[in-house]
């Protein structure tokens, strides 16, 4: 195995929540700056910036040429992704540097769609016009179908469904800054409302503002900054941008394709990751990819999940900041924050302690997706 060419060497975050009278742009540069505080590195390093629209956002937010003029850089590299979740980007800052258009790349997102009351009232992705025909104008109907259609192949239960989101508030119980902290048990679960059958509230993300940013350079760099570096030993993409033309579209499974090519180039496989942030829009998401990633034998997520692996305590942790449904909707930024920290060891009383190795991994829904295995060393 080749060794790991890109690393991070800086993460930074704002609160989250709501953050009111500042814009999308405004937030995205108070994360950069955090960043470049944890790398340990003046701005004017700086010589790529890779920056990504917030969905549902007001016309200028998250574009290159305005958040590098608030930050004061002009660097030699520049890129603004239309769909710019953290996997996608973090890929894009690696080929930068790889190509050697960029040394050290500042990527960062901010975005207040909480605060602006941004509608997500609308379909996800390709074919919206025949989405909106079937009724699909939010990601939980066609992730409802998901469920069905998981439940019907595999007698998946609803309460296994629902242990996705109840081991993910038990993490976030431990995460001063997660929105959802309160306590949830599986009957609490199960006696809140549908959204659309079998979908409860909590297996849909709830709409926040907030702030993250993250530093990149090459590996051979990495004594220059102040922080313990976190190596990208791999990375893989697939896309299914045929949509419905797709067999079983319902079930992804082309994101088996994406498993089998990250594992094939780094050597490792499901029983080397210590942790796992998957990305969870909704909680549908994580049921298909506990089993698309090789943690459990297809159909076998439900038990798997019943069982408690994911849990504190459990074989393998999952989302240990409360993912997306209880810490806050960053776009997966905030599940790569945690797995630094995590891999730093800095999470305090929910640190996985010994953990070396983490799979960051990321759905655009239906459409698309994208995994970085992370490491403490460049093995």
């Amino acid at each position: 195995m080749a060794l790991a060419k890109t690393a991070i060497v800086g993460i930074g975050a704002t609160e989250q929540g709501e953050i009111p009278g500042q814009s999308a742009n405004q937030i995205a540069v108070r994360a950069a700056v955090e960043a470049l505080r944890d790398s340990g590195i003046p701005k004017a390093q700086v010589d790529g910036l890779i920056t990504c629209k917030p969905p549902r956002s007001a016309e200028g937010a998250g574009v290159d040429e305005d958040i590098g003029q608030l930050l004061g850089i002009n660097p030699r590299f520049a890129s603004t992704l239309e769909y710019g979740a953290c996997a996608f980007s973090i890929h894009l800052a690696a080929a930068a540097i790889s190509a050697g258009l960029a040394t050290t790349v500042l990527l960062t997102y901010g975005t207040n769609q909480r605060s602006s009351k941004a509608s997500f009232a609308v379909p996800v992705g390709g074919g919206s016009d025949w989405a909106r025909l079937c009724g699909f104008v939010h990601v939980a109907g066609p992730a409802a179908m998901a469920a069905r259609r998981h439940m019907h192949l595999y007698h998946t239960t609803e309460e296994q469904l629902g242990w996705v989101s109840v081991a993910q508030r038990e993490w976030a119980m431990d995460n001063p800054i997660a929105i959802f902290r309160e306590p949830m048990t599986i009957d609490d679960y199960l006696a809140a409302p549908y959204v659309v059958a079998p979908l409860r509230r909590p297996d849909l993300t709830m709409i926040s503002d907030g702030g993250a940013a993250v530093v990149m350079t090459r590996a051979d760099r990495v004594t220059e900054f102040k922080s313990k570096p976190i190596y990208i030993l791999g990375m893989a993409q697939q896309s299914a941008l045929r949509g419905d033309q797709n067999q079983d579209k319902l079930m992804r499974p082309w994101i088996k394709d994406i498993a089998t090519k990250i594992y094939s180039q780094t050597g490792l496989g499901p029983a080397d990751i210590d942790l796992a942030y998957l990305q969870d829009a909704t909680s549908v998401w994580v049921l298909q990819m506990l089993e698309w990633y090789g943690f459990c034998p297809e159909g076998e997520a439900g038990p798997f999940l019943e069982e408690g692996h994911t849990r504190p305590g459990g074989s393998l942790p999952v989302n240990t900041n409360g993912g997306q449904l209880s810490e806050c909707y960053m776009w997966n930024w905030m599940h790569l924050y945690e797995a630094v920290r995590q891999l730093r060891g800095e999470c305090g009383s929910r640190q996985i302690h010994g953990a070396e190795v983490a799979l960051h991994a990321q759905t655009h829904d239906f459409f698309k997706g994208a995994a970085s295995i992370l490491s403490v060393s460049n093995i």
